[in-house]
């Protein structure tokens, strides 16, 4: 198994998955994929079926490690990521209507989807690490989710230092206080005065500056890396299996609510290797990009709308340019061109042909705040169920394609209600109980600094503090 760039075919020809993982993004600044997705036959699909969820890890990306991992490598992680995950089931699923669930992925330490990637990320890291005796500086943005999912997996690391940028004022207080709460000498958080696509902007300029990167040994866990998007696409093919199980049926929908699209590309891999999807919907917020771009075929960045679904506050999705390089041909010179379009004048477009093939699979809907809220007090009322803000931006897209799908829609739930208590007690007066582990949150000591959204001043800081 060989990667790519999105920018150049030459220059990462010979990647292996070590490679991949550790970089995270390509020196050219293009995003790794593999040269050929591998597939699954229909019998390997049926001997899959009735795996548990750690089984289904193994067979899934193993195929894409090459010789850095064994199956029995691979399952043995996964068993050590997701000990913790959920009381019975590590993720699982609720029924709210007919041909509509949610996927429930908010059940690891952090409370968040994003702990699913980064638990299992981690411990390779530490493997991979372990092999070539080094450590690394790994740097990363986050609108809210991945930095306490991050922080988490690599807290207290001898190997690692992790330095997480967030847009100040930006996140709920429960996430800030996630990621600056705690305690562990090899944490530095940053408030960068700016949003979210300016923190990922600062870390995409870091990975790439070669010279920098080399003498602090940057490593990105943001979902550029595609060991994040790879460990995402396993509840795609537990879910659907199990829907299909219990209702006898023979392909799926999902509904992803969409920030920066590494989520929903993982359910389009999924598609790809052989797993009967049929439609994902990219839900967003009104800082709808995508979904628009998935209407009219046009790519234009605005001024980035605070909502109250805050994580999918972005405009310049990253993980895009991957879905990008396939609809132009696999032309890396073709997506320099468009991307540089993106970047000096705000927008492209691409042809009417390659959105037909695109609406294949992809349907786009935005959601805006009264929508979301009256999503969740439905749900509530309805259900009984509370759900967080994201979620109710992907359950609202479900019920408003409900008529153009064929079959069941699988709504990915990707926060726990009390990261979003906010947005929660003004659809429904109702505050989700604290979990044990953070009943003390709100009163513990926060430890961040807040700097501009220069990355010289990010460098500086990055030098102050390293050990590698």
């Amino acid at each position: 198994m060989h990667y790519i760039s999105t920018r150049s075919h030459n220059s990462s020809s010979n990647s292996n998955f070590s490679k991949v993982i550790m970089e995270g993004l390509s020196a050219d600044g293009g995003l790794y994929i593999p040269q050929k997705i591998p597939t699954f036959s229909s019998s390997e699909l049926e001997n899959m079926v009735n795996m548990n969820y750690t089984e289904l890890c193994a067979e899934v990306i193993f195929k894409y490690c090459g010789t850095c991992f064994t199956k029995e490598d691979i399952k043995n992680i996964a068993i050590d990521s997701y000990k913790n995950f959920g009381k019975n089931e590590i993720a699982p699923m609720v029924n709210v209507s007919d041909n509509i669930d949610i996927l429930e992925l908010f059940h690891g330490p952090t409370l968040a989807f994003k702990d699913f990637a980064l638990q299992f990320l981690s411990r390779v890291f530490n493997i991979l690490l372990g092999r070539e005796g080094k450590k690394i500086t790994i740097i990363g943005a986050t609108s809210g989710d991945t930095g306490s999912a991050a922080i988490e997996a690599f807290k207290n690391n001898n190997l690692v230092n992790i330095i997480i940028l967030h847009p100040k004022g930006k996140v709920s207080e429960f996430q800030r206080r996630q990621m600056t709460t705690v305690k562990a000498e090899n944490v530095y958080n940053i408030a960068i005065d700016g949003n979210f696509d300016d923190c990922q902007a600062l870390v995409k300029k870091l990975l790439v500056d070669q010279d920098f990167n080399a003498k602090h040994n940057l490593a990105s866990i943001n979902s550029i890396n595609w060991g994040r998007v790879l460990a995402q696409v396993v509840y795609y093919f537990y879910s659907s299996f199990k829907l299909m199980k219990e209702k006898s049926i023979k392909s799926v929908n999902f509904s992803v609510p969409t920030g920066n699209f590494g989520d929903a590309y993982a359910g389009y891999v999924a598609k790809k290797m052989g797993l009967p999807i049929d439609k994902i919907i990219i839900a967003t917020n009104s800082n709808d990009i995508l979904s628009n771009f998935f209407k009219n075929g046009v790519y234009k960045t605005s001024n980035v709308i605070p909502t109250i679904s805050p994580s999918m506050d972005i405009q310049v999705a990253s993980n895009f340019e991957r879905l990008l390089y396939e609809i132009l041909d696999n032309n890396s010179i073709l997506v320099r061109q468009y991307m540089d379009e993106l970047s000096n004048h705000g927008s492209f477009t691409v042809s009417n042909d390659r959105l037909i093939k695109l609406n294949k699979t992809f349907i786009g809907l935005g959601v805006n705040d009264q929508c979301t809220l009256d999503r969740i007090k439905f749900t509530y009322s309805n259900n009984g169920l509370v759900i967080d803000p994201h979620t109710a931006v992907g359950l609202e897209a479900a019920h408003a394609c409900k008529e153009i799908l064929n079959g069941p829609c699988i709504v990915l739930s990707t926060a726990h209600p009390v990261k979003f208590s906010d947005a929660v007690s003004a659809a429904i007066n109702i505050n989700s109980e604290l979990p044990k582990k953070y009943k003390s949150i709100f009163s513990l000591e926060e430890k961040y600094n807040s700097l501009p959204s220069n990355v010289e001043a990010i460098k500086n800081f990055i030098a102050s503090k390293s050990n590698v």
